[in-house]
């Protein structure tokens, strides 16, 4: 059976409550970029609010004038989502914490995971995000799956029970040396 292979997330759409609310926390504490904003055309009275999430993928809103925020979390069931992940540089990531406090937020404050960092909070509507921090950067030409998953096979070969610094470092390693070992030699010339 031939496969359908995807390319990337293209984008994510909740329902929100109104305009204001989810244009407030969205653009006004996540600093996400308002791209568009029109009618959802497949419901009346309804609007459409694409955000740019920073990386160029966009994260959207279905929204109405009458609905009121409702911070209840959202239900954790199959099918439903769990939670939405996104990234922030480790200089940001040092200052969530405080800054959701600012805003009366609550958080879970600094998780470690091994691979990344984490904090946990919940938007006016009740969905659970996460400010997540990479804990290394890839080498040039390799991307951040490429590294966790040489970092993933070199755990399991260790027997260990999640990915820590060292299964970073020695995948970084590895990955470094394979492109090393794949790039053209060039000849040191000296003037003479």
């Amino acid at each position: 059976m031939t496969r359908l292979q995807v390319q990337g997330v293209h984008h994510l759409t909740f329902v929100g409550s109104n305009r204001e609310a989810v244009i407030d926390f969205y653009q006004g504490l996540l600093g996400m970029r308002l791209v568009l904003d029109q009618p959802n055309l497949d419901v009346p009275g309804e609007e459409h609010l694409y955000f740019d999430a920073g990386d160029g993928r966009l994260l959207t809103y279905f929204v109405r004038p009458t609905r009121v925020n409702d911070p209840a979390p959202n239900p954790e069931g199959i099918g439903n989502l769990h939670h939405m992940a996104l990234t922030v540089s480790r200089v940001v990531y040092t200052q969530v914490v405080e800054r959701l406090k600012e805003r009366g937020i609550e958080n879970t404050g600094p998780i470690d995971r091994g691979f990344m960092d984490s904090i946990y909070f919940r938007d006016p509507n009740g969905q659970l995000l996460e400010l997540a921090c990479y804990k290394f950067v890839a080498p040039e030409g390799c991307t951040i799956p490429d590294v966790l998953a040489v970092a993933h096979r070199i755990r399991v070969e260790a027997g260990d029970y999640n990915v820590q610094d060292k299964h970073l470092a020695q995948a970084i390693e590895e990955l470094s040396h394979t492109k090393e070992s794949i790039e053209p030699v060039r000849e040191k010339t000296t003037a003479g």
